[in-house]
């Protein structure tokens, strides 16, 4: 594809259309998502005022993708929370956090995933969900105790001692998991039997 100054411009006209101007061809904002899951990178200009739109082109990708699979990657209490956070004091800290833990997370990944294949692909279903449910767990109380870090520079006279975690509530959590594994399990026997 050719570039300018080394990353692809994408128009977007008033008629919402989409142009390429790299391959000099309409896309559509599935196109769009494939190349970023390329690795490719873009810029999405409004076509009559140059202004660059890529947040919310690409914000408009998030949408489509969450409400076409109902497989969401955003749970409403993420969700719920992040709103909290505009207009908040703490909102300029909330983008470089969200940043560094998908950083995090994406370095991460592969070895994730090659644990994962590892522990599905030796033994039962129900034995191997506990290192994949570990490892995001932990993962989680990282992020969160970065996120608390962070939260505590910005504001070192309002911070607050860190609330005790609740283990019963995560025993609890961790064993209506466990369950609803040993039920799929079953499912997955009766259908293979």
């Amino acid at each position: 594809m050719a570039k300018t100054e080394g990353e692809i411009i994408i128009k977007k006209y008033a008629n919402r259309r989409l142009y390429n101007t790299g391959t000099s061809t309409y896309v559509t904002l599935e196109d769009l998502a494939k190349m970023v899951k390329k690795g490719e990178e873009f810029t999405v200009q409004d076509a009559k005022t140059g202004e660059d739109i890529t947040h919310s082109v690409l914000t408009q990708i998030i949408f489509e993708q969450e409400s076409k699979t109902g497989n969401t990657l955003l749970p409403v209490s993420f969700l719920r929370q992040l709103i909290s956070y505009y207009g908040d004091h703490m909102q300029m800290v909330v983008p470089t956090f969200l940043e560094h833990s998908m950083k995090t997370f994406a370095d991460q990944q592969a070895q994730m995933r090659e644990q994962m294949t590892r522990a599905f692909g030796e033994t039962p279903l129900t034995k191997n969900l506990q290192v994949p449910m570990q490892m995001m767990e932990e993962q989680v109380r990282r992020n969160t105790e970065l996120f608390r870090q962070a939260v505590q520079m910005f504001s070192p006279f309002t911070a607050q001692p860190p609330a005790p975690t609740p283990k019963k509530a995560e025993s609890k959590d961790i064993d209506e998991l466990k369950e609803q594994l040993r039920n799929l399990q079953n499912r997955l026997d009766r259908l293979g039997s």
